[in-house]
């Protein structure tokens, strides 16, 4: 070979390494910690946005939504496609968006206590504390004031920072003996420095006033499933009695705690349809708790096949795409998730779990477990937090849902 010919070998092999050089550097720049610490660096989403064919097909809708800023207008249509993409697309960028306002790495232990078992008058298929199911769950009267605060110092040792407190209830009405009971445990719990919430069934202005005024962090009011789907679970309650009684939580400046459950036998359509209705309230819920179900054996639903840990995955990234600055709570049904799957959970947008041996009724993961998870994860626990909203300080949203349909209100 003329040495001619082994000079251009040779120049046109450092044409190739200069372009695979910039090539590496351009990626590489991709990478940018503008709105977060530099540890919990995020990928710089409108340089990558410029590549859209790099791959021969187009970004996912996941891809383009991974903004992180809080919007209150999403479309059903917007909020579907984010929930089919790809599902390694949607968990990607649903880490991303976590990111963007979140610790990825932190992650809050909380405990639920049911305050009051059993005898519930509401008929939610699920519910094995349903008097109309015949289920091993059996009626029993409100713990006594020690019996509450001693769970609650239990679970300020153990590592929770949120305190919540269950009562087989569709409302209060006619328990104002109880509900004074209630008050009062806000009050011990909150001197404990945690976060409390409750779950009471329905509330009027004033009871939510009362709970504010004691100290509440927080009140969970489930949607469940979609409005649509939603007569097919519960017939006793409303949706826009539920709604309602988010309202007067919100009014009362008390956080909202709202989510659902999947595995009720609901459609695609359903999850993206109680997606929808959350993230265009006025403000988005300061939690929302992704319930799988765990079907109990006397109720309707008994026969319900498990949910996957996908199913979980899609609607936990979803919710962190359309809700960036909202707690997305691991919640009933991890017991069946093994670590690497809980894992999924985590890295899609989850930054909450319960712990304890039960949730109200359901049995949860072990105490000893959850924390060989923290260490094998590198989790550590997130420290509690008083804000009323996590989305306060941003512009409400100018609709609201309350008979059905979006429209302006005054």
């Amino acid at each position: 070979m003329s040495f001619i010919s082994l000079r251009s070998l040779s120049t046109r092999a450092i044409q190739i390494t200069n372009n695979k050089n910039a090539a590496l550097l351009n990626c590489t720049r991709l990478y940018t910690a503008a709105s977060t610490p530099a540890k919990f660096a995020t990928i710089d989403e409108s340089a990558r946005a410029q590549k859209q064919m790099v791959y021969g097909r187009d970004l996912s809708a996941a891809a383009n939504n991974a903004h992180g800023e809080l919007r209150f207008d999403w479309k059903k249509e917007e909020i579907d496609a984010i929930y089919h993409s790809p599902i390694m697309e949607l968990l990607y960028h649903g880490a991303n968006v976590h990111r963007i306002h979140f610790d990825p790495l932190a992650v809050q232990q909380c405990t639920l206590l049911s305050i009051k078992t059993g005898g519930c008058s509401e008929d939610c298929k699920y519910c094995p504390q349903s008097s109309s199911y015949s289920t091993v769950v059996k009626a029993q009267k409100m713990l006594d004031t020690g019996e509450v605060l001693e769970a609650a110092r239990a679970a300020k040792a153990a590592g929770s920072t949120r305190f919540c407190m269950g009562a087989a209830w569709r409302d209060l009405a006619g328990r104002k003996s109880n509900f004074k009971k209630i008050v009062g445990f806000v009050k011990e719990i909150r001197a404990m420095d945690m976060e409390v919430c409750c779950t009471l069934g329905m509330l009027n202005d004033e009871q939510a006033g009362q709970l504010k005024n004691a100290g509440l962090t927080a009140y969970n009011h489930n949607l469940d499933t979609s409005r649509e789907y939603y007569p097919k679970i519960i017939t006793t309650r409303s949706y826009d009695e539920r709604l309602e009684t988010i309202s007067k939580v919100r009014e009362a400046g008390i956080s909202v705690c709202s989510g659902g459950i999947i595995g009720l036998g609901e459609t695609d359509t359903d999850r993206v349809g109680m997606l929808h209705t959350l993230s265009t309230m006025p403000a988005h819920p300061e939690s929302v708790p992704v319930n799988a179900l765990l079907a109990v054996e006397g109720t309707p639903l008994e026969k319900q096949e498990p949910v996957k840990v996908w199913d979980m995955v899609r609607m936990i990234a979803t919710a962190r795409i359309i809700m960036p600055k909202t707690m997305i709570r691991l919640s009933a049904g991890r017991v069946r998730f093994t670590e690497p799957e809980q894992a999924l959970c985590f890295m899609a947008g989850a930054n909450s779990i319960f712990t304890g041996d039960k949730l109200l009724t359901t049995p949860n993961n072990k105490f000893n477990a959850d924390q060989q998870m923290f260490d094998t994860l590198g989790l550590v626990p997130k420290a509690a937090s008083f804000k009323v909203d996590l989305a306060a300080d941003s512009p409400v949203n100018e609709k609201k849902e309350c008979c059905g349909h979006d429209h302006p209100h005054a």
